[in-house]
């Protein structure tokens, strides 16, 4: 299979693996990738499993045409991508082998020492240059052994990604990639989210156009839908709304419990109800579910004075995972000493960032009207913020939307009659009562002071604690001018058609422009209040707690000059211009303080 001119994919599918990693169910088999670079001098990337040395050097020979490899890459050195390293040593020995230090230390104690003749040790951000290709070696520990760098090709703009953007299931097999991969990235790299982000903010400097992983299909369009999810799961954040359910039930009681309450969030508007019965259902797809959704329900029994095993196991998967960032609900079940709501409780206590639910269920044998009552507050809880954002449900007088309001950070969203915008603010405020009338300031360079000029309408958007930094990036850095920040999404809209932020929000307030008054670099917009809906009781997210929690610390080691207090960008100079305009959120010298070492 020809990728580019020049690189030729060498791999082979696997349909004799039952169990990936002797754990994972792939019914569908496994894909080993490798490649090869023709130029004037040729570069192998990765072998394949042991069963397939023979079909791998086959394929291999093909592509070379009677020539022969200048270089072996070794990106990573799990087995199902480094055993051949020796065989393809025997069979050209004349051949290079180019890796990092660490990749070299465990070639040794896979093959034992003097395995290489030829060798090339990397350090990261080194270069190879085979004629026209030039390789970049990135290094990414941890993602997930701690020797694994990608390469980048800068001539066909390729990324050679390692086990990064990989999945489950051979390439001769037409299935979907989001639920394999996904499932393949919780199962395998979940617990490396930091080391991930990392990644990708390395790969965000690269143009790529083509991105070829060491399992699963090689990506070549619509990059971003594949870099956005990789950024979702590695940030831990929510990617599907809706509810996950998982149980395990002895002798069906707790199950009826966990029925009726499907029932109820269904009925109630949840855009997504899935139930997992964590003692039949395939444990790994139950894991992924968890972090797939932001909203859960443990619901489970008391055993031998703990919890039933299978939600033990359950809970393991997902703390060695580092879960966090969601909101968990629980069912308990106990016929004299029920204890398994406090057990689910303190085992997930090291996991950050979780919302308890302040309405949970206690069954006591079978179910009585007193939890059918517990179940129904439940739902309600847990559907408070999909009942806000249904025109039909939504409670749009609910003034106490106002009490959110602070020294806070908002997405304010906006329609200039063709995309929707939103930009981040923090100078919200309400001016008076009586009648109720609401000041937003909003800096005039930005595309948003334009547009509300023009309509004169709003929606003020309460960000809360939840919020990762990406709302920031997405709404703060850059220009709806030039970007349709709402592309591809079908958000919820308030009765004046703008925009609600369909996450990360504890109240929307609609806003109609009655004054403006000019400030200078900012204009004041004095609004009367045309709906308020209160979405959810998150805190909302301060200034301050953007700054310690959120807003990512700036790598200004080594460096001189200037850092924005805002969104962390970095100015190398001796003197800040007094016309200084931040490149990314647009503010000017007063938010840049000098960088100390």
């Amino acid at each position: 299979m020809r990728i580019t001119d020049d690189i030729k994919y060498i791999g082979v599918n696997d349909h004799i693996v039952d169990l990936f990693e002797g754990q994972y169910d792939v019914p569908n088999g496994m894909a080993y990738n490798s490649y090869v670079i023709m130029d004037s001098k040729i570069a192998v990337m990765d072998t394949v499993d042991i069963k397939f040395t023979h079909e791998w050097l086959d394929n291999l020979s093909a592509a070379l045409n009677g020539r022969k490899p200048d270089y072996l890459i070794v990106q990573h050195m799990e087995p199902d991508h480094s055993a051949n390293i020796k065989n393809f040593l025997n069979t050209y020995p004349d051949a290079t082998v180019v890796a990092n230090g660490k990749t070299f230390t465990m070639m040794d104690n896979f093959f034992g020492e003097g395995l290489c003749e030829k060798k090339l040790e990397v350090n990261n951000g080194d270069s190879l240059s085979l004629g026209k290709h030039e390789l970049t070696f990135v290094f990414a520990p941890m993602v997930h052994w701690p020797e694994v760098m990608v390469t980048y090709d800068v001539a066909d703009k390729v990324l050679f990604s390692a086990d990064g953007f990989g999945k489950f299931g051979a390439l001769d097999v037409e299935e979907d990639w989001a639920c394999e991969a996904r499932r393949y990235y919780v199962g395998i790299v979940g617990k490396y989210g930091a080391q991930v982000q990392n990644l990708l903010k390395k790969a965000s400097e690269l143009d790529i156009e083509i991105i070829c992983p060491l399992h699963g299909p090689i990506l070549t369009e619509n990059l971003g839908y594949y870099i956005g999810l990789y950024n979702t799961w590695s940030s831990y954040g929510v990617e599907t709304e809706g509810v996950l359910i998982c149980y395990t039930s002895v002798y069906g009681n707790t199950k009826k419990a966990v029925e009726l309450l499907a029932e109820k969030l269904k009925s109630k508007g949840c855009p997504k109800v899935v139930v997992n019965d964590l003692a039949r259902d395939d444990m790994a797809e139950c894991v992924e579910d968890a972090f797939r959704y932001g909203k859960i329900v443990l619901a489970t029994t008391t055993y031998n004075a703990d919890i039933f095993p299978f939600m033990r196991e359950f809970i393991d998967h997902l703390t060695e995972r580092n879960f966090r960032n969601r909101t968990i609900g629980l069912i308990e079940n106990g016929s004299w000493a029920p204890l398994a709501a406090k057990v689910m409780k303190e085992k997930l206590s090291g996991c950050k960032n979780i919302t308890w639910t302040e309405n949970n269920v206690k069954i006591m044998s079978a179910m009585n009207q007193e939890n059918k009552d517990q179940i129904e507050a439940l739902a309600d809880e847990l559907c408070r913020d999909y009942i806000e954002r249904d025109p039909e449900s939504a409670n749009k007088n609910d003034l106490t939307a106002l009490f959110r309001i602070g020294y806070g950070l908002y997405v304010v969203t906006s329609n200039d009659g063709k995309n929707d915008n939103g930009l981040i603010v923090n100078t919200v405020t309400q001016v008076s009562d009586n009648p109720n009338r609401v000041a937003v300031n909003i800096n005039k360079a930005n595309y948003s002071h334009h547009v509300i000029k023009q309509t004169g309408i709003m929606n003020v958007n309460c960000l809360s604690v939840e919020a990762p930094f990406s709302v920031f990036e997405s709404f703060g850095f850059r220009s709806g001018r030039n970007v349709n920040k709402f592309e591809g999404t079908q958000p919820a809209r308030s009765d004046n058609g703008l925009v609600i932020l369909p996450n990360y929000i504890n109240a929307m307030i609609s806003l109609k422009v009655e004054q403006y008054v000019d400030l200078g670099s900012h204009g004041m917009f004095i609004c009367s209040i045309t709906e308020a809906r209160v979405i959810s009781d998150k805190d909302t997210m301060t200034y301050t707690y953007y700054q310690h929690n959120v807003k990512p610390k700036p790598k200004t080691e080594g460096k001189k000059g200037f850092v924005c207090k805002v969104c962390g960008y970095i100015y190398e100079g001796d003197e800040l211009p007094e016309d200084f305009v931040c490149p990314l959120c647009k503010h000017g010298p007063a938010d840049f303080e000098p960088i100390t070492e």
